[in-house]
């Protein structure tokens, strides 16, 4: 005997209870109009800094990123004359423990402590106005991250306060355009280059963001995390930053 299918089964049927099926969720990234037509592309690049101590001779590290197959930078670190970081990426989350994670395993890192304290991932995202959508979400990061000429990097994590999000919108973005104008003349100036990942919900601590200041020297990005403590957004609406890791490139894959 054949029995009827219930409605749930029908493609497009409203679930129990009449509701309307929900609507698809749209993660895409967008951009600004281009050619007249909207920019959205539904990718990203996730970046993962990792902090060791233990590294008694870096040299040994550089040779074996070198035979890696994958890009990344190794960085000293300024406050612990046996402190690394190894910053990665991909545009495949699953590349961070398929194959970081196994290298990471083996010799010469598996005898370094790792220093969990440090421990960063985020991803590239758009505000909307992003002139060339893909380069912003999948080139510069990593260009800037690979930029021989700026070695140093200021690397910290950062949480809004709840209070930002109550905001109207217009008042949200005559916050962040301040921000932006300063970062925006410290890059001008070549004085300065971020780095800015979202990782909502990727953060033991509960963070936002991740944010990388690049540059050939430190002092012009510590400059600039003290200029941007006077802003309205830093003063009023952020909860918590750091801890902060300080150090500047021993070796980076090529461009």
């Amino acid at each position: 005997m054949s029995h009827p299918q219930h409605p749930a089964a029908h493609p497009g049927a409203a679930p129990a209870g009449g509701r309307p099926p929900a609507e698809r969720p749209d993660l895409s990234e967008k951009g600004a109009p281009r050619n007249g037509a909207p920019q959205t592309l539904d990718e990203r690049l996730f970046m993962q800094l990792l902090a060791f101590g233990g590294a008694k001779d870096a040299s040994v590290l550089v040779r074996a990123l070198q035979h890696a197959g994958f890009e990344s930078v190794l960085y000293a670190d300024l406050n612990d004359p046996q402190g690394v970081a190894l910053l990665s990426f991909s545009k495949d989350e699953a590349h961070f423990v398929e194959t970081v994670r196994p290298f990471l395993l083996k010799e010469p890192f598996a005898s370094l402590s790792l220093k969990p304290e440090f421990a960063m991932f985020g991803r590239t995202y758009a505000l909307g106005h992003e002139p060339n959508l893909e380069d912003w979400l999948i080139h510069k990061m990593r260009r800037n991250a690979l930029e021989p000429a700026w070695p140093w990097a200021v690397w910290y994590p950062v949480r809004r306060s709840g209070d930002f999000a109550k905001l109207p919108p217009d008042e949200q973005k005559a916050i962040l355009r301040e921000h932006g104008m300063i970062g925006h003349s410290y890059g001008e100036a070549d004085l300065a280059h971020d780095i800015r990942l979202a990782c909502h919900g990727l953060d033991k601590d509960d963070h936002d963001f991740v944010i990388g200041l690049l540059g050939k020297r430190l002092h012009p990005l510590s400059a600039l995390v003290e200029r941007m403590r006077k802003t309205v957004q830093t003063s009023t609406y952020i909860a918590h930053m750091g801890p902060f890791f300080v150090g500047k490139a021993l070796w980076q894959s090529q461009l």
